[in-house]
């Protein structure tokens, strides 16, 4: 009996890519964040905050590796952090009003303060509150 030669040949299997959900970019957004050092002093309480620059500086590789993006808008009398999917178009907001401020220097520190916090408060930075202080109904700073 004549044995013939039976080679199979296969075709290297193909996997199809699944895309991760907004969500799914999210979470591997937290897993990779590190703390974000206090590096800046505010010199009325003597504390240490982390500057919104630092925060986004920090921020924005990550967001770019996981195709999210962050946006910042001052709409309708409220600052809002929003990250969106790039590809889905899905987002989450965090927002605070403003409070009603006639000193434009006054109006433009309330923003960066609420700029860091919805940020911080967006993406769960744990963050020792500093400024705790500064919600003491008897200080008039």
């Amino acid at each position: 009996m004549k044995k013939e030669n039976s080679s199979v040949s296969q075709k290297p299997l193909r996997t199809k890519k699944i895309a991760k959900t907004f969500n799914q970019k999210l979470f591997d957004l937290q897993k990779d964040l590190d703390a974000i050092s206090k590096d800046t002093t505010n010199p009325f309480f003597n504390s240490k905050y982390f500057d919104i620059n630092a925060l986004i500086n920090h921020l924005k590789p990550l967001l770019n590796k996981h195709e999210l993006m962050l946006h910042q808008p001052v709409l309708e009398g409220k600052v809002t952090s929003r990250i969106s999917d790039v590809a889905s178009g899905e987002f989450i907001d965090s927002e605070i009003v403003l409070p009603n401020i006639d000193n434009p220097q006054k109006v433009g520190s309330a923003i960066s303060y609420y700029r860091r916090y919805t940020l911080a408060s967006l993406i769960a930075l744990q963050a020792q509150d500093d400024d705790a202080q500064m919600t003491n109904p008897n200080n008039d700073s």
